[in-house]
């Protein structure tokens, strides 16, 4: 089928709806006629606050000033998730955004932190990088010459009025209705258009799906299977809970192990976005929401919400002209903060992909390809945190330690215990440094290293080391306390 694209329909808003709207105004103005369809009648998960560093790539593709966006959203800074009992119930560590030591050639500076364990060389592999530094100082700063890596903590609902804002200002339709049906060419396959409660039909070339778990278009054009992860991501609940702030907000994530999920905090300027991840099998909703409630500090300013979900992945997000974005087109659950990350990766795939005309069915099949080998390798990295722990006392945690993993993801285990060697697959969000500190924290040591750092000698690597721990730390002093940084740099209005 030939299908010539002058108009795209975006059903749904929410922050999925809203990105791909400020995508597809800012670089086809003029090209291409965007509607958004949304009601204000349905209500949006909008608890997706934390984000990863590829955030800020989006916006420069936007030209968004960073300040102004931070204010909007009343956005703090994040270098990294602090994961507090989950390698066992008294030890901490945290996943940060930086590189760690120095890079050479024929190894990575793990090999170097071995070595020096092996020669009785006190220090700790975090101990050698900036961001992981920063955020335990509870500090941060940018200017023109800054090499820190972040991303940010942001409100989800706040954002994606910013980004309607951007939109409409570009030229984006916004449609107020609900969807009644989805009109199909019967020869085709493809969607035609949109019905919608007022009798308004709503035509389009290319229909982008945003509107969540339910999926309204993406089903109506696909007859491939939902892939269920859900023997390997056990959690199908979620808690969200928002509170006052009780004290300054830090630059990290906090994801807190309990004895049946994890608990979230994340600090915006004026508030504390808390959540609770969990699985019904182990835990009930009631109880569930008691825990949180009875974690928090602060404040309750909104009633806790209870969300349900499945994890998994739909094996085509592209099928004829209808591509699933956002959570209709799977979840893979919060605790690395993927989501607005995987709307924005499959924007900046979609627009490099997308024909003015011709046929879309090849190009469905790279974008599918591509996409799901993302999703593959963040899924391996969320399980790599459950599967290698040390809470063994309690059922959740057993049944994870014991349960059968994907074979990509026990040889990136094998490989790392055996000769200390972490890599990138193509496409992968998450760099080799993450898998380090992830497989570090969670309790796994490599037998082995490189021989290559043999050749150093002890004083030759003490000083080697002793360097980046100082200059770490002397960029580390240098820098600012994270909460008076962002009342100078971008302080938002009390809401």
């Amino acid at each position: 089928m030939k299908n010539n694209i002058k108009r795209i329909v975006i059903a749904g808003g929410g922050t999925a709806g809203w990105m791909t709207a400020a995508m597809f105004s800012e670089y086809f103005k003029g090209i291409m006629d965007v509607i958004l369809i949304e009601s204000d009648t349905i209500g949006t998960v909008g608890v997706g606050e934390a984000t990863i560093p590829p955030i800020r790539v989006f916006h420069r593709i936007l030209n968004i000033d960073e300040q102004e966006f931070m204010r909007a959203t009343q956005a703090t800074f994040k270098l990294g998730i602090g994961f507090d009992g989950w390698r066992s119930e008294n030890q901490d560590y945290i996943h940060s955004f930086g590189k760690t030591g120095k890079e050479y050639w024929a190894c990575d500076f793990q090999n170097f932190w071995l070595r020096a364990k092996e020669l009785g060389i006190e220090c700790e592999y975090g101990d050698f990088c900036y961001e992981l530094q920063a955020a335990k100082a509870e500090k941060f700063g940018v200017s023109e010459k800054s090499s820190i890596n972040y991303a940010y903590h942001l409100d989800a609902s706040r954002y994606a009025k910013y980004l309607r804002s951007y939109s409409e200002a570009r030229g984006v339709k916004r449609i107020e209705g609900l969807i009644d049906n989805v009109a199909i060419n019967t020869d085709s396959g493809f969607i035609e258009s949109l019905q919608l409660d007022s009798g308004e039909c709503v035509a389009g070339d290319l229909f982008i799906d945003c509107t969540g778990f339910r999926a309204l278009l993406i089903d109506k054009v696909t007859e491939s299977r939902f892939e269920d992860w859900s023997h390997w991501l056990k959690a199908d609940r979620a808690v969200a809970l928002q509170t006052t702030l009780s004290g300054p907000a830090v630059p990290y994530t906090k994801s807190v192990a309990h004895d049946a999920g994890w608990r979230w905090r994340i600090p915006l300027q004026h508030r504390v976005g808390n959540g609770f991840v969990y699985s019904s099998q182990y835990l009930g909703d009631d109880q569930a929401v008691e825990e949180l409630a009875s974690s928090v500090s602060g404040d309750t300013v909104s009633d806790p919400r209870v969300i349900k979900f499945k994890t998994g992945r739909r094996a085509e997000g592209w099928s004829k002209n209808c591509i699933a974005l956002g959570l209709a087109s799977g979840f893979v659950e919060p605790l690395e903060s993927t989501s607005i990350h995987l709307v924005m990766s499959s924007l900046v795939r979609l627009i490099k992909l997308l024909p003015s005309t011709g046929s879309l069915s090849s190009v469905a099949r790279e974008y599918n390809a591509q996409t799901n080998r993302e999703l593959e390798n963040i899924r391996d990295f969320i399980i790599l945190h459950y599967h290698i722990n040390g809470r063994k006392g309690n059922p959740y945690w057993r049944d994870y330690a014991n349960m059968d993993i994907p074979d990509t993801l026990k040889h990136r285990i094998e490989l790392f215990k055996e000769s200390g060697r972490a890599f990138n697959r193509d496409g992968e969000v998450f760099i080799a440094e993450s898998w380090v500190q992830v497989m570090l924290g969670q309790g796994i040591t490599p037998h082995f290293y490189n021989p290559i750092v043999s050749a150093m000698s002890k004083s030759d690597l003490e000083k080697l080391l002793a360097g980046i721990r100082q200059a770490v730390d002397k960029s580390v002093a240098r820098l600012p306390n994270h909460n008076d940084f962002v009342q100078k740099y971008c302080a938002a209005e009390k809401p």
